[in-house]
């Protein structure tokens, strides 16, 4: 591989049909896989483990050290997925002692000037739109698409399927294979969409409708909402996902944003 005019450090791990445009600069300690592109002025600092087949766009920033005032110079990395696309100006850091690694999935695509920070956990098939902001130590499920311009305060957990609205200030958790929209953040139904797209049953989906009418439309606060489902609903994969979610909420979820619910005080 002969890249006269880009920096490769002569340690770094370089597959031989990565394909890198002139000015990127790729420090040692990084391993990049087979079919990767990585467009010009990217830079590739320390720790940076990129899969096969990633489309990596002009200045983007991957693997600088966290933007975290405790984080002590620990030994950190950032994992990226096969088939993963990261557009323009993106910012992924790495981690730091909480997770000593910041991830982003498989086929995911990561667009424009977003910024993911220090130890958040990204699954795979996710979109990112324009200037979405993670904070630190942060969940992202599977096949989540979060709306260009929103924020996402550290430690929230967003679960599989969900989808939020553009312009959010996401401050609380959002269960799995719902829709979240308003200010603040509510809940707006089942992402029955999505969930039809990626090859869920009707008779799955109205399931899940009916879990989310006992935790925001039956007039129970949360906790009892909780037993009902497990009580009364039959044991399904897509139960036990919205179950183990809630029992595994530390801020909270996202309150009613269709009817009138009591919260647990």
């Amino acid at each position: 591989m002969n890249q006269p005019l880009a920096y490769v450090h002569p340690e770094a791990k370089i597959a031989q049909n990565v394909v890198i445009e002139p000015f990127a600069s790729i420090s040692k300690d990084v391993v990049i896989g087979e079919g990767t592109w990585v467009g010009s002025n990217v830079t590739i600092m320390e720790g940076a483990r990129i899969g096969k087949n990633c489309k990596i766009y002009p200045g983007a920033v991957i693997a600088a050290a966290p933007q975290d005032l405790k984080f002590q110079g620990e030994y950190t990395t950032v994992e990226i997925g096969d088939n993963t696309t990261i557009r323009e100006c993106v910012t992924i850091n790495r981690g730091t002692i909480d997770k000593y690694k910041t991830v982003v999935g498989k086929n995911c695509l990561i667009m424009a000037y977003v910024h993911i920070a220090h130890d958040c956990m990204v699954g795979d098939n996710v979109i990112l739109a324009n200037t979405v902001q993670l904070a630190g130590h942060i969940d992202v499920g599977d096949y989540v698409f979060i709306g260009g311009t929103s924020a996402v305060h550290q430690f929230v957990k967003i679960g599989k399927h969900a989808m939020i609205a553009g312009g959010s200030l996401v401050r609380k958790d959002v269960p799995p294979f719902i829709k979240a929209a308003r200010e603040p953040l509510s809940y707006g139904g089942v992402n029955s969409i999505g969930l039809r797209r990626r090859g869920y049953t009707n008779e799955q989906i109205s399931d899940v409708q009916e879990i989310y009418r006992y935790l925001y439309l039956k007039g129970m606060n949360f906790a009892d909402a909780q037993r009902a489902i497990e009580l009364e609903m039959p044991a399904t994969p897509e139960r036990d996902e919205v179950l183990y979610f809630l029992k595994n909420s530390e801020r909270g979820i996202v309150k009613n944003g269709i009817g009138k619910v009591r919260e647990e005080e």
